[in-house]
């Protein structure tokens, strides 16, 4: 059993895989006052409460981090908890198989290059990634399977935050889709704005991307994913496919190319 760690900005998410097969998965906040001690508890109560393993029933770990202050924290558990379970975290001098054609490489996160190859290996290239986060990332795969640059946008959840706080009347909505665009309360109103304005962001961003791609738009496969991609991935045009769990099937594929 492989145990496939994606820690963001806001959520962090763990995949078991089977073999190949994701067979349990959970999501839990990332807390950056969370110690070693902490995670090591969080992690052998997820594993405990599972009923395809225990806590001493992993045999990999791998894993990517968008903060470096749980990155620290997270090596330190591994070390700790888990001495004898080879693990992976994706940094640099870790071969992940995707060159990257970036001005510095060393600026782009991991997860983005996670999600680059696996998006490469399940769909081929050219593709473009939409990931859904406390950011709303865009990243743009060529079709050798190359991170060749990307877009950072405002994620739903901050803009919403900063809609409400700004505000003086607007307040905080369940983000679900509206019934109509032409709402006729503040909360749908506020639904309308969110859900068809970020997709409406989305096709603009991704439309531009893939005309820079490629000379056949067509040809490009355009996926969503993060926790946050349900909520607008339904009213985009330009997104071919939803995969929710892609960061960590890209782990998965990190870890294989670093454990033999």
């Amino acid at each position: 059993m492989l145990l496939a760690i994606d820690v963001g900005n806001s959520e962090t998410v763990l995949g078991l895989f089977d073999a190949e097969e994701l067979v349990e998965h959970w999501r839990v906040g990332t807390d950056t006052r969370r110690t070693a001690d902490e995670w090591a508890v969080v992690l052998n109560g997820l594993l405990a409460a599972s009923t395809l393993t225990g806590p001493n029933g992993i045999d990999g770990i791998a894993l990517c981090c968008s903060v470096p202050s749980v990155q620290h924290e997270m090596r330190e558990m591994f070390r700790r908890a888990y001495g004898d379970v080879p693990a992976v975290i994706v940094e640099p001098g870790v071969r992940t198989g995707v060159p990257i054609r970036m001005d510095n490489p060393k600026e782009v996160g991991s997860d983005r290059i996670v999600n680059a190859l696996a998006a490469g290996h399940l769909y081929g290239g050219p593709s473009v990634v939409a990931d859904f986060g406390t950011a709303t990332t865009f990243d743009a795969v060529s079709a050798k399977g190359e991170y060749v640059g990307g877009a950072i946008a405002p994620g739903i959840d901050i803009s919403v935050d900063a809609l409400s706080q700004r505000g003086a009347q607007l307040h905080m909505v369940e983000i679900v889709r509206p019934r109509a665009a032409i709402a006729k309360n503040t909360t749908e109103a506020l639904r309308s704005g969110i859900v068809y304005g970020f997709a409406g962001q989305v096709d603009g961003i991704v439309d531009r991307m893939v005309s820079e791609l490629s000379d056949n738009p067509d040809g490009v496969t355009v996926v969503a994913t993060g926790g946050l991609a349900g909520t607008v991935v339904g009213e985009c045009e330009t997104v071919d496919v939803h995969e929710p769990w892609l960061t960590l099937i890209g782990l998965r594929l990190v870890f294989e190319r670093n454990s033999s």
